[in-house]
């Protein structure tokens, strides 16, 4: 009989359907390295989210892996070539919390322009600074998108009630730009194009692959000064001390992320810098994303090892 070891935090659907097709599973969080090195000898198959970080390591002494399951679509924290040099397949969930990231990253664009966290904690504080705290409308906006994936399409969508006009950089837009043929008001740009002419920038692409940020002091000068960030994506993909001394600097007008270049952020440049608004990493913590990314990613593993049949492979 298989075996599978869950070593983060998932919806119990994952449990439910390695259950329902007679495959044991342990649920062991919160493991370090060490401990799953000790571990995973005994597995066929290892379920992360996030927090687990597969070195080589882990994948070496996984003897009787077969497969790594990702529930979500980042696989930063897996060591790839490991797994390919180890012949063990490595599978993610990619659109499976598109919708959830995708609203995340509306409402951090209009919690930026219309001051809301600003609003909350005066409020509260009794100040009732009505005529004081002033945003900016969304409608009439340009919107500038690094990436076409699943979670910039949805975005796309949840955009178009607001007249808003859309500018993309990407690789693969002539790929996926049949997904935008009933959406009007889009455009393909260089990367300098969309920095200059862009109102809101928004970030849903890969990071580099030796991990430096491509966004740096000079990208960010090349925006306007009324510019805001947006980072659902990847946190290494800017450079967050450029990024602090550019508003420090008024070079921009605000930012709001919720990834970061070290997690957990503990501490960070851009902590206590007004014109940030942060999120600890929660675009697709939904319960409804959680739910789907654990079925998903269950179901996949589960025809892996009964039917040898490989979906979503990394």
């Amino acid at each position: 009989m298989f075996k599978v070891l869950i070593s983060d935090n998932m919806d119990a659907k994952a449990q439910e359907v390695f259950i329902k097709n007679n495959i044991d599973v342990d649920i062991k969080t919160g493991l370090n390295e060490e401990e799953l090195i000790e571990l995973i000898p005994n597995y066929n198959a290892l379920l992360v989210r996030s927090a687990t970080k597969v070195t080589s390591k882990i994948i070496s002494a996984g003897n009787n892996l077969k497969v790594i399951g990702r529930a979500g679509s980042g696989v930063d924290n897996i060591d790839l070539e490991s797994a390919k040099k180890n012949n063990i397949i490595v599978m993610n969930t990619p659109g499976a919390n598109s919708n959830a990231t995708a609203e995340h990253t509306l409402a951090l664009i209009l919690s930026i322009l219309r001051k809301i966290p600003l609003s909350n904690k005066s409020t509260h504080e009794g100040k009732w600074e009505k005529k004081s705290i002033k945003g900016n409308e969304l409608s009439k906006k340009v919107i500038g998108l690094v990436g076409l994936g699943n979670v910039s399409l949805r975005l796309i969508e949840l955009l178009e009630g607001f007249n808003v006009k859309i500018l993309i950089y990407s690789n693969s837009f002539e790929k996926r730009k049949i997904s935008l043929s009933n959406i009007s008001n889009v455009s393909n740009l260089s990367l300098n194009e969309l920095l200059s002419e862009s109102d809101i920038l928004s970030f849903h692409c890969k990071s580099s692959m030796d991990g430096i940020p491509f966004i740096n002091s000079n990208e960010l000068k090349k925006m306007k000064k009324t510019a805001y960030i947006i980072n659902t994506s990847r946190g290494n993909i800017i450079n967050e001390n450029d990024l602090n001394e550019a508003l420090n600097n008024n070079l921009l007008a605000g930012a709001a992320l919720d990834v970061f270049s070290k997690e957990p952020a503990v501490k960070n440049i851009l902590f206590k810098n007004p014109k940030v608004i942060l999120t600890p990493h929660i675009a697709a913590s939904t319960f409804e994303a959680q739910i789907k990314v654990a079925e998903m990613i269950a179901l996949q593993v589960c025809d892996y090892l009964v039917n040898n049949k490989i979906v979503n492979t990394v």
